[in-house]
């Protein structure tokens, strides 16, 4: 009974180490799959700021607390996706040259690691908005920016950030996903009286 036994474990053992002789292949870094809102939005104008604009409804506006902040400043935030846009307000009052250069130095300011910084001119002579786009390509810590002004009385400027290390692997789809919703707010901005 011994020897069936003995003859049985060689043979197991010659079974085990035959079936164990697949490679192994490493698995591809991937991401958590994203799912995004339905494109939905809604006008904010709210009495006390001299601006309007249309903005997304899964995004929430809240007054910027930042110690440095000035009046009408604000933050459309989305949390879902950890995103951030900052909004600043500024009277026009023979200061417009010095605002337009803050602006671009500010974009600019990101090309250490850009990749790319793309502009795009915005003009909208029904409503007396014009401005600059700022697309930044790349692990920059604000992938868009942008100003509008009516050149006489109002600038706004805004900039999207994210509450994540910058990585364009990981964050391109939230970004090509609010990237409209940037471009609409900018489309329907309108200065009030």
């Amino acid at each position: 009974m011994m020897q069936k036994y003995l003859f049985a474990f060689p043979v197991i053992l010659l079974i085990f180490s035959l079936s164990c002789k697949q490679e192994y292949t490493p698995k591809p870094h991937g991401y958590f799959r994203i799912d995004f809102q339905e494109k939905s939005y809604h006008r904010l104008d709210s009495t006390g700021l001299p601006y309007s604009f249309e903005v997304p409804v899964y995004g929430r506006i809240v007054p910027d607390n930042d110690r440095l902040a000035e009046p009408y400043w604000i933050n459309l935030l989305v949390t879902k996706h950890k995103a951030e846009l900052h909004i600043s307000y500024k009277k026009v009052d023979k200061n417009l040259a010095g605002l337009l250069e803050d602006s671009h130095w500010l974009a600019y300011n990101h090309s250490i690691k850009a990749d790319a910084i793309n502009e795009r001119i915005f003009v909208n002579p029904a409503k007396k908005v014009y401005g600059t786009i700022y697309f930044i390509e790349g692990n920059a810590a604000s992938p868009l920016q942008f100003y509008l002004t009516d050149s006489t009385s109002n600038f706004l400027r805004g900039a999207l950030y994210f509450r994540e290390v910058p990585n364009i692997d990981s964050l391109r789809p939230v970004i090509d996903f609010l990237t409209p919703d940037v471009i609409r707010l900018i489309e329907t901005t309108e200065w009030k009286k």
